[in-house]
């Protein structure tokens, strides 16, 4: 079967039914069938779907973004860190190349400082209420870009 280009609006809700984000109220989103543009237990979902269909799919954390990986938390020091003020909750790329990975301040310890360079949900089980507009084969144009994406 040929990769299709998938489009489709999501919202996608945490375990209490609070809102994280939506394509609602904007441009529905296009993704290329398996470039790993979008979470695994989503894209499956997609795919079984026809366009129109409306459906509630809930995405277990090894579909999602992955269990918390315990080695992606560490300690450093405060001193180490090139920002003057810290929160908990503070997010920040740790170098400037793009592809660097971004973490977390998840506790101040004193002269200690706790990152957790884990998904912000990572752990968590994903709800989404999604609708597949539209699908259709992707264009050469779009393959290419899409797999460009992927390194």
């Amino acid at each position: 079967m040929a990769e299709r280009l998938l489009t489709f609006h999501y919202t996608l809700r945490d375990a209490a039914g609070q809102v994280l984000d939506t394509s609602r109220g904007a441009q529905p989103i296009d993704c290329v069938e398996g470039a790993d543009q979008i979470v695994e237990g989503l894209e499956k979902a997609l795919r079984d779907m026809s366009a129109g269909e409306q459906r509630q799919v809930v995405v277990p954390p090894a579909q999602g973004y992955g269990d918390v990986a315990t080695d992606l938390v560490q300690r450093v020091p405060r001193g180490a860190l090139p920002v003057d003020e810290l929160r908990v909750g503070d997010q920040f790329q740790t170098g400037p190349d793009r592809h660097a990975p971004i973490v977390r301040v998840q506790a101040i310890e004193g002269d200690e400082v706790v990152l957790d360079a884990n998904h912000p949900l990572a752990g968590q089980a994903l709800y989404f209420d999604v609708e597949l507009v539209a699908a259709r084969p992707a264009t050469k144009d779009e393959l290419s870009a899409a797999r460009g994406n992927m390194s």
